[in-house]
């Protein structure tokens, strides 16, 4: 075990682009914080939280399926250079913005769908280039040193992301805009060797992606089960306005609020890389997406920082193992070729679920209020669990990986 880690850290390609991932979602963890911190500064709106998600929503699905064509087609690498220096564009246009007093909701909703459509590309990309960057034999370790390298940055971002906003918006603006460029650096000292597929663009080519993940009941089954789950029992959008209005802390308790759910996954992807899943994986996939459910119920009801903390780092750790199992599930099932385009489908649906969840949080919040929001969300996803137990038996009845 131990050489067998060794040799992936000789891995000296992957190592520079797992370094480049850690340092472009650390980055985009304290933008997203800042956004959202700004926005409800400036408005005092759940609306326009929840407007937030759903502008960078709409422009990654309607590019989602032509961006995994191109991952497919073009060099991954240099796509996913050119996403970080787009995100470090719009850290260096907030910075100015806020330097000059000019920030606004409509620049905010702008850059917002600028970020939407650079997910589009960013996501299929990162996905699909791991595999070319280590042997197949060290594959599986590859995706838990990623994964684990993910939750750190999602637990560190949005912690250094609160600190640095009690200074100012345009200091977490400017370390975004620097780690941005570390990344984009990072990646493109990244090599492999690219095989080109000048495949024509045809709706055939485009929904390729699609057809797969239909004839595969199962994958189809777990994808779309995280997508409903998160969509109903997504809080983030609203995580401003608990902080500020419900548990009366500042921006770096925002900060440790959204680190939280990070802190469990991260427990929980630890665990699993020592204990994996190996019997029963479908069931205790669904009781997984209940415990979520379960735990957003508590988060909503909660008056208690501590307590708020705590259930959102089991909704993490809930999580995770859906990440997992999803992950899994896509790598080993799909070939190379697909990679891009399958990946871009399951971008479809965690935008849709993270995104226009946000959304979801943000309408239901300003008509009834944050708290019955996220109950009503919490409660929908329990029902999600129970329904997918029926509608994809398969899903319920898988045993392994």
């Amino acid at each position: 075990m131990g050489s067998s880690f060794s040799e992936l850290l000789a891995q000296r390609q992957f190592m520079r682009f797992w370094l480049a991932r850690i340092a472009g979602i650390t980055a985009y963890q304290m933008l997203m914080l800042a956004i959202g911190w700004h926005m409800y500064d400036l408005t005092h709106s759940a609306w326009d939280l929840g407007l937030v998600g759903l502008c960078q929503f709409v422009p990654a699905l309607l590019m989602a399926l032509p961006a995994g064509h191109w991952v497919d087609r073009w060099h991954r690498g240099r796509i996913f250079a050119c996403c970080m220096g787009l995100l470090s564009l719009v850290a260096v246009v907030l910075a100015w913005a806020t330097a000059h007093d000019s920030v606004s909701r409509e620049l905010i909703f702008g850059l917002a769908c600028v970020l939407g459509l650079n997910r589009a590309f960013q996501m299929p990309a990162q996905q699909a280039i791991t595999p070319l960057l280590v042997p197949k034999s060290l594959f599986q370790r590859a995706i838990a040193l990623s994964s684990t390298g993910v939750e750190v940055a999602v637990i560190s971002g949005p912690a250094m992301g609160g600190f640095l906003y009690l200074a100012g918006p345009m200091r977490v603006y400017q370390v975004c805009a620097c780690l941005f460029a570390l990344a984009m650096g990072l990646t493109l000292w990244v090599r492999y060797a690219h095989v080109p597929r000048f495949t024509d663009l045809s709706w055939s080519s485009l929904f390729a992606g699609v057809h797969f993940v239909r004839q595969r009941q199962v994958l189809l089954g777990a994808i779309s089960l995280d997508l409903f789950a998160v969509l109903l029992g997504g809080a983030t959008a609203l995580l401003p306005m608990f902080a500020k209005d419900i548990l009366q802390v500042g921006p770096d308790g925002l900060g440790l609020l959204r680190a939280a759910p990070a802190v469990g996954a991260l427990g929980m992807s630890m665990g699993i890389t020592r204990w994996p899943i190996q019997r029963h994986v479908g069931y205790k996939l669904l009781a997984a997406v209940a415990v979520f459910g379960l735990a957003t119920v508590a988060f909503g009801v909660s008056e208690v920082f501590w307590l708020s903390w705590l259930a959102l780092c089991v909704t993490g750790a809930a999580d995770n193992i859906s990440v997992v199992t999803r992950l899994t599930l896509m790598q080993i099932e799909t070939p190379d070729e697909m990679r891009g385009r399958v990946a871009a489908v399951n971008g479809v649906f965690i935008g849709a679920s993270n995104e226009l969840g946000e959304f979801e949080s943000g309408a239901t919040a300003a008509l009834m209020g944050p708290v019955a929001s996220v109950v009503l969300g919490g409660a929908g996803t329990v029902g999600i669990a129970l329904a997918w137990l029926k509608l994809f038996p398969a899903l319920a009845r898988r045993d392994t990986l």
